[in-house]
C-alpha cells in the first residue's frame, strides 16, 4: 500500500555497535529542512532501531537499505507476495537446482556499471560472512556470470523460491567497492537504488543524496535525513511537533492521540511471541516450557498492552498471512505441564532471565504482564530490558532463559518456510530458542523442498505445528502496526512485511 493525498489507497511486512562516519556531503539538516534546486523538499524519517553494524547488509540494518531505497536485490517483492524484477529483468528455472537471471541496464552509485561479475561478488561475499544472513540459513548459492547480461545461479538442493529469497534486503547488489577485506561491508555510494548514503553519524543520524543515474528515473525527493529514535513517545512526538515528516512504528498508546489523518494502521505479518530457551537453563525442562505456555495469556494483552492494535494469537503465522488460517495444522503430543508446586521444585530457586527490548514500547509493558503470569505459575521471574542493538548478541549467545520478541515472519524472504528454518531448524542462524529437535528439522526441510504452492503451504503449516509442539516458543498476539505519516507528504509505502518506507515517488508537497 502506499499513501497519497486523499489516503490511503489499498493495494492487496548482533555483533557490538560501531560508530562511524562517512565522508559528508549534502546539507546539513541540522539547520533546517533542505530542499533541492528545483524546490523539492527534503524528507525527514524517525527510524526505530538504530544500526548496529554500520548499515551492514548482513544484519538487521539490511531493511534500512530497503526501506530508504538504497539498495536493492536481483528481484522485489510484490505485494501479492511474488517476486518481482528488480536488477534482473526476468529469470527461468533450467533444471532442479539451477536458475539463469538475465540483468537490466543499471549503474552503481560509484558510477560502475551493474554487470554479471559485480552481480556474482556481491553474492559470494553474502554467502562467504561470518554472520550469515538469515536469508542463508537453509541453502547455498553458487553464482557464475555467464555472457554479457546472464548470471546463472546454482543452489546446493532445490530451492523452489529463490527467486523470492534473492528479493532479501540482505542479498542487495552492492559495487565492488562496498566489499572490504576484513569482511566489513560499507554500503555508503554503492548501492544502485534512488538514494545514496552521503554520511552516517554513529547510530543516530543518516544524510541520504537523490542518485539522479537511477535506472527507474530520477526520485521525487533530493534527499532523506535519516534519525534513529529508540523511544517511541519521542518518535510520536517528533511527528506532532512537526520535527520529522515520517515516524515509523508509533507505540499503540500514544496512535489515538495522533491526528487521523497522520495516523496509518498497516495489516502486517508481524507476531509477538515467548520465545524459550531450550538449550540451556530452566526451559531445557519440557514440562517447564509446557507449565510457561499454560501460564501465558497473549489474548489479554491485546486490549490491556497493544490498546485494540493486535489479534489474538492463532500461531506463528497470523491473519496477516491469509492462507495460513485454513492450512492450520492441531498442535499434538506436547509434554505435559508442572504443576505450581512441580515447577517451584523443579527449579529450586533458579531465577527466571526474562529479556525484552525498549525499540518496541508495547513490549516492556507485555513483559511485566507476563512476569506476573509465570510467577503466578511458580516461576521467579527477573527482567532485563534493554535497547535490541545492545542485546542481541546475548541472545543469540543464550544468554536469557525467555525472550518477548516481535518478528516480521516474512521479513526475510517473503516465505514462511525459511522464517521457520533459520529461527527454529538446528542449524538457523537465528536460532534464539536454540532448539534442535529432529521433527523440527524434518518438517521444514519438507517444506523447503516442496514446489508446488499449495503443498508448500500446507507443509508450512505442519512445520508450524512442529515448532509449537515443542513450546519453544509460545504465541502472543499479532500486531498491527501504525505509521506516523505528515499530511503534506505523498507515496509513502505502508508495507506488511516491513522492508519498504521510502521509494522514488516519495515525496513533500
Amino acid at each position: 500500500m502506499r499513501t497519497t493525498t486523499r489516503g490511503v489507497l489499498a493495494a492487496l511486512a548482533l555483533p557490538p555497535l560501531l560508530a562511524g562516519c562517512f565522508a559528508a556531503s549534502g546539507p546539513d539538516s541540522a539547520s533546517g529542512q533542505g530542499s533541492g534546486a528545483d524546490g523539492a523538499k527534503r524528507l525527514r524519517v524517525a527510524l526505530a532501531v538504530p544500526p548496529v553494524q554500520a548499515l551492514s547488509p548482513y544484519s538487521n540494518d539490511a531493511t534500512v537499505l530497503s526501506k530508504l531505497s538504497v539498495a536493492e536485490g536481483l528481484t522485489a517483492l510484490g505485494a501479492d507476495g511474488t517476486a518481482k524484477a528488480a536488477l534482473a529483468t526476468s529469470w527461468k528455472r533450467t533444471d532442479a537446482t539451477t536458475w539463469t537471471f538475465e540483468l537490466r541496464k543499471a549503474s552503481f552509485q560509484d558510477g560502475t556499471e551493474v554487470t554479471p561479475a559485480a552481480v556474482v561478488n556481491a553474492l559470494d561475499h553474502a554467502g562467504a560472512a561470518k554472520t550469515r544472513p538469515r536469508v542463508l540459513s537453509d541453502v547455498t548459492l553458487t553464482a557464475k556470470a555467464e555472457g554479457a547480461n546472464t548470471v546463472r545461479i546454482t543452489t546446493g538442493a532445490a530451492d523452489p523460491v529463490l527467486p523470492l529469497r534473492l528479493a532479501s534486503p540482505a542479498l542487495g547488489i552492492l559495487a565492488a567497492g562496498a566489499y572490504a577485506k576484513d569482511g566489513s561491508v560499507d554500503p555508503a555510494g554503492n548501492g544502485t537504488g534512488p538514494f545514496e548514503i552521503t554520511k552516517l553519524t554513529g547510530t543516530s543520524k543518516a544524510t541520504l543524496q537523490r542518485f539522479d543515474g537511477y535506472w527507474g528515473g530520477k526520485a521525487k525527493a533530493p534527499g532523506i535525513d535519516v534519525s534513529w529514535i529508540a523511544d517511541g513517545t519521542a518518535r510520536a512526538n517528533a511527528l506532532r511537533a512537526g520535527d520529522v515528516d515520517i515516524a515509523e512504528w508509533i507505540p499503540t498508546s500514544q496512535a489515538k492521540l495522533l491526528d487521523a489523518k497522520t495516523r496509518h494502521e498497516v495489516p502486517s505479518v508481524r507476531t509477538d511471541s515467548l520465545v524459550l530457551n531450550t538449550a540451556s537453563g530452566v526451559f531445557t525442562d519440557a514440562a517447564l516450557r509446557a507449565a510457561a505456555r499454560v501460564a501465558v495469556d497473549g489474548p489479554a494483552l491485546v486490549g490491556s498492552v497493544f490498546g485494540g492494535y493486535a489479534d489474538a494469537p492463532k500461531g506463528l503465522f497470523g491473519p496477516g498471512i491469509p492462507w495460513a488460517a485454513g492450512d492450520r495444522v492441531a498442535v499434538t503430543g506436547r509434554a505435559g505441564a508442572a504443576t505450581t508446586a512441580e515447577v517451584r521444585s523443579a527449579t529450586k530457586g533458579k531465577t527466571l532471565r526474562l529479556a525484552t527490548y525498549t525499540n518496541r514500547s508495547e513490549l516492556p509493558e507485555a513483559a511485566t504482564v507476563l512476569q506476573q503470569q509465570l510467577e503466578k505459575a511458580g516461576f521467579t521471574v527477573r527482567q532485563d530490558v534493554r535497547e535490541y542493538t545492545r542485546m542481541e548478541a546475548d541472545l543469540l549467545a543464550g544468554k536469557y532463559d525467555a525472550l518477548v520478541f516481535s518478528r516480521v515472519t516474512l521479513l526475510d524472504t517473503g516465505d514462511a518456510v525459511s522464517y521457520l528454518a533459520s529461527d527454529f531448524a538446528g542449524k538457523g542462524v537465528y536460532n534464539i530458542a536454540g532448539l534442535k529437535d529432529p521433527a523440527v528439522d524434518r518438517a521444514i526441510a519438507a517444506a523447503a523442498e516442496e514446489g508446488d504452492t499449495e503443498r508448500r503451504r500446507q507443509k508450512t503449516m505442519a512445520a508450524e505445528a512442529a515448532v509449537l509442539r515443542t513450546d519453544a516458543v509460545v504465541p502472543l498476539v499479532h500486531e498491527k502496526v501504525v505509521q506516523g505519516i505528515a499530511t503534506g507528504v505523498e507515496g509513502v509505502l505502508l508495507d506488511p512485511r516491513e522492508r519498504s518506507l521510502v521509494d522514488a515517488d516519495t515525496r513533500l508537497r
